[in-house]
């Protein structure tokens, strides 16, 4: 009999979901990624849950289907920055990014205005920025954010509109910027 011997990590979060899923990446574990970028439950999305509590599992399952979508086919893993809506601000084109691009209004708009999360146009966004050639959202405080778009007090869906909207400013140097209201996850 074939005993499992991998063990459930130690410490859970958003921090060790993103070491396991990079190291994927790192490791060119090809074929977990495309279990993951599945839609159905598969050994990859189980582990990914592993890695919160239970009552977040199905959280860490779906970001985890996130990342694989937004890797598809990458050789190198890309960590993400700053809130979902700070990475919304990055869609775009020749056109305009993020406040100044339509559609990137219209999708950012979806995602806020759900109660329930909104898985659909969460992958749609990731599906864009990875289109674009744009990071993706830190994968840290995506699953911290998620695992907190229910609580009031935490008022996810606002802090991503006010990132998305957030005013360029000119620095010292002359070079233009995006001021960032909310701390990345990973510092």
């Amino acid at each position: 009999m074939t005993e499992w011997t991998e063990p459930v990590p130690d410490q859970r979060g958003g921090e060790q979901l993103t070491a396991w899923l990079t190291s994927l990446v790192r490791n060119r574990e090809y074929g977990k990624l495309a279990e993951l970028r599945r839609t159905e439950p598969t050994d990859a999305h189980i582990r990914a849950g592993w890695y919160g509590p239970r009552e977040h599992r199905e959280i860490f399952e779906k970001v985890a289907f996130l990342f694989g979508v937004y890797h598809q086919g990458s050789s190198v893993p890309q960590y993400g920055t700053g809130s979902l809506g700070a990475a919304a601000r990055r869609i775009g084109d020749g056109t305009g990014r993020g406040p100044e691009n339509p559609g990137a209004q219209r999708l950012l708009s979806r995602v806020v205005a759900s109660r329930r999360i909104p898985w659909r146009h969460l992958q749609h966004t990731v599906t864009r920025l990875r289109s674009c050639e744009q990071p993706p959202p830190s994968w840290i405080q995506l699953t911290d954010d998620l695992t907190r778009w229910h609580d009031r007090k935490a008022r996810i869906a606002y802090g991503w509109s006010v990132d998305f909207h957030n005013p360029r400013t000119r620095s010292r140097s002359g070079t233009t910027s995006t001021q960032t209201t909310r701390k990345d996850a990973s510092t």
